[in-house]
C-alpha cells in the first residue's frame, strides 16, 4: 500500500479548500439571484376581473408592492395571462405589441407612480394590506416581493377603448 507524502497530503488539502470555497461562492450568488417571474392567475372572479399574483422589485416593501401592481395591469394588457390556475387564463387586452411604442406618452401618464392604472388594481384583501408574502430576495438596494391583486379586466379594457387605445 503506497503512503502519502507530506506533499501529497498539503496538496490534498488545498484541493479540498479550494473545493469548498467554490461551493460557498456559488451558493451566495444564488441565494442573492433575482429572479423574474410571470404573473400567474389564482382566480377569476364572477365580475370578469381577475385575482393574479405578481412580482416587483423596489427600493423597500412598498416600492416593490407598486412594481408588482404595475406588472400586473401590464401583464393583463400586453401579455395575457397564461400561468396558473385552469380556466383562468385571459387573452391580452392588445393584441398589437406596436401599440405601446405608439402610444408611449399615454402609457407613461397610465403606469406613473400614483397613476391611472391605480384605478384597476388593488390588493386582493384591503384589510390585510400585508398580504405580501415574505417571498423576497435582498440585497443592499432592492427587494422583490410576491403580491396577490385583484385587476378589473373588464373596467381597464373599457377604459382602453374609451382613449381610442385598443
Amino acid at each position: 500500500m503506497k503512503t502519502l507524502d507530506k506533499k501529497s497530503i498539503k496538496y490534498l488539502n488545498h484541493e479540498i479548500l479550494l473545493s469548498l470555497f467554490l461551493l460557498l461562492v456559488v451558493f451566495d450568488l444564488k441565494s442573492q439571484a433575482y429572479y423574474d417571474y410571470d404573473v400567474r392567475c389564482l382566480g377569476r372572479e364572477m365580475d370578469g376581473s381577475l385575482t393574479l399574483e405578481a412580482f416587483g422589485k423596489g427600493r423597500n416593501k412598498s416600492d416593490a408592492s407598486e412594481q408588482a401592481k404595475k406588472e400586473a395591469v401590464r401583464a393583463v394588457i400586453f401579455k395575457g395571462i397564461k400561468s396558473g390556475n385552469g380556466g383562468c387564463e385571459a387573452e391580452a387586452l392588445i393584441i398589437n405589441p406596436n401599440l405601446e411604442r405608439i402610444h408611449e406618452d399615454y402609457f407613461g401618464i397610465f403606469f406613473a407612480d400614483d397613476g391611472p392604472y391605480l384605478q384597476f388594481v388593488s390588493l386582493k384583501d384591503e384589510s390585510i394590506k400585508n398580504k405580501i408574502k415574505r417571498k423576497k430576495q435582498k440585497d443592499d438596494n432592492l427587494q422583490q416581493r410576491m403580491v396577490v391583486v385583484n385587476v378589473q379586466r373588464l373596467a381597464l379594457k373599457r377604459k382602453l377603448i374609451e382613449d381610442k387605445i385598443k
